[in-house]
């Protein structure tokens, strides 16, 4: 006897409708089950702020605990992602992410959401926003095409939404403390001197064509005058050109000579320069057309 063969499903709307109803019934039991935990066990904040005080000793959060970017002709610094990324961990029942909505090849763009939840407080703030497939370069947009490029440009432009969403479900006081002990630890470094670690910072400055005297310059005194905050200072710069958020021309310009120094230095000196080939008075003892003197 033959059998009719059998077909495949078809996804009609029942069975899209069916799937959605699944779909939201998980995510409303995620959302129950998160609530529960959090009123079980809530946080204490004495054992918060240890856990975040213990963080923020580490040279390795601190190191990566702020950011520094160019924008409309100087800069603007803050507490990083990772620092956020602490707090929150540090603070407990906290929950945060970015998701990519929609993207959209015509128009080069693609929908974000970066959202952070106090889910005992019952505190969410959210964040759309849309970020287009392009970057500024060198005073001019360039169009992002390879796909590698245009997910490191989404997830730097969500980790920035994401650090706003986390720090307003924190309260300040605590965020606020976490920066100042990690500009405390960057100030007192590993335990090394002081000199040791002025010479580590001009090494590692060397590497990227940034001299010595450009770094004094930065800080604005001398190698043996600076302290910790100013080492504290290079590392977050350093750390800042390394994720390529800034320039090294933009935060280490090289210094101009002006007209009035270039006079200065040379007053007083004869130039010893040769007369041009070209000029047929050069070395004879005669007058030049034009002049009142005449033939010697």
């Amino acid at each position: 006897m033959n059998f009719p063969a059998q077909q495949p499903p078809v996804a009609g709307p029942d069975r899209v409708g069916q799937g959605t109803a699944v779909e939201q019934s998980r995510a409303v039991a995620e959302v129950q089950a998160a609530i529960y935990v959090a009123r079980q066990f809530p946080r204490e904040i004495g054992r918060s702020r240890n856990a975040m005080q213990s963080a923020c000793a580490s040279m390795a959060l601190a190191e990566k605990a702020f950011y520094k970017f160019p924008r409309a002709g100087g800069t603007v610094s803050g507490p990083s992602i990772h620092l956020a990324k602490a707090c929150a961990q540090s603070f407990g029942n906290i929950q945060y992410g970015v998701t990519e909505m929609r993207r959209d090849d015509e128009y080069r763009q693609s929908e974000m959401q970066a959202w952070a939840w106090d889910v005992e407080a019952n505190t969410r703030h959210v964040l759309t926003f849309i970020v287009p497939h392009a970057k500024f370069a060198k005073g001019k947009v360039e169009a992002l095409i390879d796909l590698r490029d245009i997910y490191e440009n989404n997830a730097n432009n969500g980790a920035r939404r994401l650090r706003e969403a986390i720090f307003a479900v924190i309260p300040d006081w605590f965020t606020e403390e976490a920066g100042e002990l990690c500009r405390e630890t960057l100030n007192k470094g590993d335990g090394k001197p002081i000199e040791q670690r002025a010479e580590g910072a001009i090494g590692v400055f060397k590497t990227l064509g940034v001299s010595e005297e450009r770094l004094e310059q930065k800080l604005g005194r001398k190698k043996q005058q600076w302290t910790g905050a100013d080492i504290a200072q290079l590392l977050i710069t350093l750390k800042s050109i390394q994720r390529r958020d800034i320039a090294v021309e933009e935060e280490f310009p090289q210094a101009r000579i002006t007209g009035g120094e270039i006079k200065a230095n040379g007053a007083g000196r004869k130039s010893t320069t040769p007369p041009p080939d070209d000029d047929p008075w050069a070395g004879q003892d005669v007058a030049r057309p034009g002049s009142k003197g005449g033939t010697a």
